[in-house]
Formats: C-alpha cells, sequence, structure tokens
C-alpha cells in the first residue's frame, strides 16, 4: 500500500511541516515509521490531518475531534480519491461529506441537507438530491454574494485536483476559474504556479507565484515553490532569498534547510551551510 511522506503531504493537503508535528504531537494521526525513522502517511492518516485541521480551526472541542476521527478513520477504505471527501463543523457535531452524502462518523448517522425558505406565509422546505448544490449554474456562478463565490471557487478547486492526473490543461483552468472567483485561494496559486513550472513554463510559473505574494498572505510553501523556481532559472543568490523568506514563516520546513544549505556549500558559505544543513538532520529525526 502507497504511503507518503511529509513532504509530499504538506503538498497535497497545504499544510505547513509545523502544522502536521502539531496535530501529530496531540494524537490525532499516528503515522508509521519508515526506514530511516521518517513519517509516513497513509491514505487515512491524509484525510484524518486535513479533517483535524478544519475541525481546530472550528474550534471543535479536542475530545469530540478525537472521537470523530477515530470513528472516521474505522469508515474510511484503503484508498479512495482525497477531493472526494469533505469535513466540517456543524456547532459541535462533525460532518462528513462524500458523493454528495452527509454523516456524523461518530454515529454513522445519515443526514438530509434541506434548502429552506419562505414563500408568502408558508415555509418551504426541500431536500436538496445528490449532487444538486454542487452544480453551478450557466454563468458560472451559484449565486451573487461572496459566500456564494467562495463556495463556487472551492468546488472550482476541487476540479482541479482531481483533472490534475489526467489532464493538466484542463486542471490549470479550473484552478484559473477558481482564482478568478475568489483572489485569496492561495492553495489554487500554489497548484497552478507548479503546474506551469512542471511543464517548463517557468516564466508563467514565476508570475503566478509573484502575484500571489503581492495578494496573499506569506505562505512557506509558495516561498519554497519560487526559490526552487529562481533555482532553475539561475538565480542561485535570489533563491536563498527566498529560502530565507520560507524559513522566515515557518523555521522547521525540513527541505527549505535542505536547499539552502546545498545552495549555501555551492557558494562556498560552508559555515551557513553546516549549521542549515544540521537543521535539516535534527528536523528528520523528530
Amino acid at each position: 500500500m502507497h504511503s507518503y511522506g511529509v513532504g509530499e503531504v504538506a503538498r497535497m493537503l497545504h499544510l505547513s511541516r509545523g502544522t502536521i508535528r502539531g496535530l501529530i504531537s496531540r494524537g490525532f494521526v499516528s503515522p508509521a515509521r519508515g526506514p530511516r525513522r521518517e513519517y509516513r502517511f497513509s491514505f487515512q492518516d491524509l484525510v484524518t490531518l486535513r479533517a483535524a485541521r478544519a475541525l481546530v480551526q472550528a474550534k471543535v472541542p479536542p475530545r469530540r475531534i478525537g472521537r470523530s476521527l477515530l470513528a472516521l478513520r474505522r469508515q474510511l477504505p484503503k484508498s479512495v480519491p482525497l477531493t472526494g471527501f469533505t469535513i466540517c463543523a456543524v456547532g459541535n457535531e462533525v460532518v462528513v461529506r462524500r458523493d454528495g452524502s452527509h454523516w456524523q462518523p461518530e454515529s454513522g448517522q445519515y443526514l438530509l441537507e434541506l434548502d429552506v425558505s419562505v414563500e408568502g406565509d408558508s415555509l418551504q422546505i426541500r431536500e436538496i438530491k445528490r449532487g444538486e448544490a454542487d452544480v453551478p449554474g450557466k454563468d458560472g456562478m451559484s449565486g451573487s454574494g461572496k459566500e456564494d463565490m467562495a463556495g463556487e471557487a472551492h468546488t472550482w478547486f476541487e476540479r482541479a485536483l482531481a483533472a490534475e492526473g489526467r489532464n493538466v490543461g484542463e486542471a490549470v483552468e479550473a484552478y484559473e476559474r477558481c482564482i478568478a472567483l475568489d483572489v485569496r485561494q492561495l492553495a489554487a496559486r500554489v497548484n497552478v504556479g507548479r503546474l506551469h513550472h512542471e511543464a517548463g513554463r517557468l516564466a508563467e510559473a514565476e508570475r503566478v507565484y509573484r502575484d500571489a505574494l503581492r495578494e496573499c498572505e506569506p505562505d512557506p510553501t509558495l516561498l519554497f515553490n519560487l526559490a526552487v523556481l529562481l533555482e532553475d532559472t539561475g538565480h542561485p543568490d535570489d533563491a536563498i532569498e527566498v529560502y530565507q523568506q520560507a524559513l522566515a514563516e515557518d523555521p522547521d520546513f525540513a527541505d527549505a534547510h535542505f536547499n539552502i544549505a546545498r545552495l549555501y556549500e555551492a557558494a562556498g558559505k560552508r559555515q551557513h551551510a553546516i549549521r542549515h544543513l544540521g537543521v535539516y538532520r535534527r528536523l528528520q529525526k523528530s
């Protein structure tokens, strides 16, 4: 069964290594160890990590999170598309959404999704059929408010993720639709920049990353990707500067320590290289 390293998990789920370690230390996930004692995550671990982060942000009590995640793990298959799951908090209740269905993992109870409206003097309640809530309108927008736009942006993001493995052009287009709907979609910017980079469109990738730096909050993964791009375009000094910015955002970003150590070594700055390589080795053992 395939397993994932910390770097893969950080990129797939858009979590910092510090956040991943924090969720592990709080007991929300218990990854296996690889031959070098590195963390190795299963598919169930990935779903659990994404769920734990969402529930912590929603301020669900830790005990409730622990019980819900334990129940959720028992119900997860060994491997399905990660994009098929959405985990959220409704009050203090944890709700899982998959393929249009909603259920509470602790009880296993399925929930109806209802559209409630008032027409005249009567209250209208209509069950939303499976898939109906996810279909955008013909104009590409499901509503006129900011919430509707953010919701549709998330739909395009999920479509882009699902398309990456089969059609890169379709994925790029979906990410761009997502960003057009919600400029705060940093993960979409990071991913579309990565796809441009992998396809050799280096100038386009740099434009995407620079735009994200101007329009979004500083993010270590974004900065790391830009630094790698700067290396590939032959600008090691600029890459070092951007790696330093990434480490300022996340001092425990092991891959950034390793890469900057390599660049310092090439530049003849051995003491700087040794310091960062030492931090990298310590983080790999933690």
